[in-house]
């Protein structure tokens, strides 16, 4: 009597399962859940910031490192973290207005990466550099200043040799106009004189008192 009564709640169970296999068999496959039981609406599911993200920790809504390490630059948390640590950054960001923010974010990053390529020195072997090659600049500008005054003062002093040049050769000019207006005035006198001689010698020969 009890083998028979566990056959039949066996039968019953397997035809519950069977009929329940079936109608999910037979029902469409449920969309993924992309939208809201409500109004349809999509959700949107916020990826943390990159800082949050390795440092494995809940990215809340205000966040004081999601706008300077988004998701898609860890790299950048990576680096910086790995000099400062991520308490020094977010007291320092705390601790600045959000205008200085930024600024801040990235000098650390930069900083930090010079620290890794040049553990001794860090920025300041960088910053060292840098200022060698304004001190060479300097020296550059300095000379090209300098031969900038010379070349000006050539060529004031060559363009005050031909001004003076030009005006010999116009003064030249006209004493040798002066001279040829004299000599064409004294040609023009000696004509008149010889013209009047040979007038007075022709009316003299025409004079029978002569």
């Amino acid at each position: 009597m009890m083998d028979s009564t566990h056959s039949s709640d066996t039968t019953t169970t397997t035809t519950t399962l069977s009929h329940s296999n079936s109608s999910t068999s037979q029902s469409p496959a449920s969309p993924p859940a992309q939208y809201g039981m409500a109004n349809n609406a999509p959700i949107v599911v916020l990826s943390p910031c990159a800082a949050c993200k390795i440092l494995r920790r809940r990215c809340v809504d205000k966040c004081v490192l999601a706008p300077y390490f988004p998701p898609t630059e860890p790299q950048k948390f990576t680096t910086a973290h790995r000099v400062f640590g991520a308490s020094n950054i977010i007291k320092l960001l705390q601790e600045l207005p959000e205008s200085q923010r930024a600024d801040a974010v990235s000098s650390m990053v930069y900083e930090a990466n010079a620290r890794i390529c040049d553990p001794v020195y860090g920025c300041a072997g960088t910053i060292c550099q840098l200022q060698k090659q304004v001190s060479d600049l300097q020296a550059q500008l300095a000379r090209a200043q300098a031969e900038l005054v010379n070349t000006q003062a050539q060529h004031a002093n060559l363009v005050a040799l031909i001004c003076m040049e030009m005006a010999q050769l116009q003064q030249q000019q006209q004493q040798q106009d002066q001279q040829q207006q004299q000599q064409q005035q004294q040609l023009l006198a000696m004509s008149d004189i010889f013209q009047n001689d040979w007038l007075f010698t022709d009316e003299a020969c025409q004079d029978p008192s002569w």
